[in-house]
């Protein structure tokens, strides 16, 4: 299923004296600090929330933003003083210069504008934030309209490029997508790293996936050069998404690989496992890698997952680092991924009758039949209790194989029936 557009990245208007506070998502280690950036005509920044979406069941997707659009919501002044005060200084400077002379108000209400316009911007952020779209899009329109007074061109720019990412978050990619293309053509428009992220989101939204791992790809090698390794790391995350929605699996654990490395390069050990884990799962899903490579993936997806403080997502990646475990018939390593698993999915009564149902699976496979029994019961009971008589069944029928291995056959043709009629109940014959 598509995901959500996430992160889109927005401009917020400055003036040439000033920098922007580049803040980091919700939930990243390096949130209570701020690292100050100066607004150049190439640069952007990145926005987004933390949410616990998660990529296929769960993944990476769990540390990065879905469609919450984050703008600066401090400026500050090239000396270091809070944006207020340089607002104030510049003001009252061009005010007393206008009285001495009587020939700069144009200076004065220029100053103005420009304050309008950061007002709208933040209006147009929070709005976005509260979910109120079309709040936000008047805030933006506006904003680029008193753009238009002004005699600088890049703030007419950096206006367009908020209005047309805020299109593509309130569900209006088609439109976003004409207001980005305009805001920077040509040679120079293909430099600029949010743009190409915005372009990217715009196409993935209109179905458009090969154009949106083009751009998505771009904008990665952007960032790279830039430095900034998070939303190279983030980048990397949506153009894995657009492979796996071609199935291009060798593609999406390259990419997934990518985004690990990156986000290593900032110490988001969480964000490193979730996408390691994912690697290593598409790497199997291919068949075109060598059992060492993906062993060696998903080895690095475990040592990096002791970063991970949700123990939900914890214990999903254990779970499903042990499927991929399973699948490679390596039913030691499984088991493992499945016991540390267990105790972490306790609150979630679906993901707890999966994991049950694997383990006694994984212990059959194994030959430790005594030990799987519980495991089977447990499953079929829980499985039972939700409703999930497809699962149910096949837990009855494992018992019993479990059973029968161990000689209790009046118990193994027990199971079997209730495995019978749970099969029967869905439909799925004997």
């Amino acid at each position: 299923m598509l995901q959500p557009v996430s992160c889109l990245r927005f401009e917020y208007p400055a003036r040439s004296s000033l920098a922007a506070a580049r803040l980091h998502p919700p939930g990243d280690s390096r949130k209570s600090r701020c690292a100050l950036w100066a607004l150049t005509e190439e640069s952007g920044y990145r926005l987004g929330n933390v949410t616990d979406g998660v990529s296929m069941e769960t993944g990476v997707n769990g540390l990065i933003s879905t469609c919450s659009a984050v703008i600066y919501s401090e400026f500050m002044a090239s000396d270091g003083s809070p944006v207020r005060d340089a607002r104030e200084k510049q003001k009252k400077k061009k005010k007393k210069k206008a009285d001495r002379s009587g020939t700069d108000r144009a200076d004065v209400e220029e100053t103005d504008v420009q304050l309008e316009i950061e007002r709208l911007t933040a209006a147009g952020h929070a709005a976005l934030q509260s979910g109120n779209n079309n709040a936000a899009l008047q805030s933006f329109r506006s904003a680029l309209k008193a753009a238009t007074k002004l005699r600088e061109k890049r703030l007419q720019r950096t206006c367009a490029f908020n209005l047309g990412a805020a299109y593509v978050e309130a569900g209006e990619p088609q439109k976003g997508l004409d207001v980005l293309s305009r805001t920077q053509p040509g040679e120079r428009g293909e430099r600029i790293a949010d743009l190409q992220y915005n372009l990217a989101t715009a196409h993935e939204a209109l179905g458009d996936r090969t154009q949106a791992a083009q751009h998505y790809l771009q904008a990665a090698q952007l960032y790279r050069s830039q430095g900034d390794a998070g939303a190279e790391g983030d980048t990397c995350v949506r153009l894995a998404h657009c492979h796996l929605l071609r199935k291009e699996w060798d593609e999406a654990a390259a990419s997934f690989q990518r985004a690990a490395e990156s986000y290593k390069v900032v110490g988001n050990a969480s964000a490193a496992a979730l996408a390691l884990k994912d690697a290593g799962k598409h790497m199997l899903q291919s068949g075109r890698s060598s059992s060492d490579d993906i062993i060696s993936v998903l080895t690095d997806s475990l040592e990096m997952s002791s970063g991970i403080s949700d123990q939900q997502m914890l214990g999903k990646l254990l779970s499903d680092v042990g499927l991929s475990f399973s699948q490679m018939r390596l039913f030691s390593e499984a088991s493992q991924c499945y016991e540390q698993a267990l105790p972490l999915v306790s609150s979630k009564p679906h993901r707890q009758a999966v994991v049950l149902q694997n383990l006694g699976a994984v212990y059959n496979s194994l030959g430790q039949y005594q030990q799987s029994l519980r495991f089977h019961r447990e499953a079929a009971a829980l499985h039972g209790s939700l409703g999930s008589r497809g699962a149910q069944g096949r837990c009855f029928s494992n018992l019993g194989f479990a059973l029968v291995e161990l000689g209790e056959l009046e118990d193994a043709w027990e199971s079997y029936l209730h495995a019978q009629q749970a099969f029967r109940d869905t439909g799925g014959g004997v």
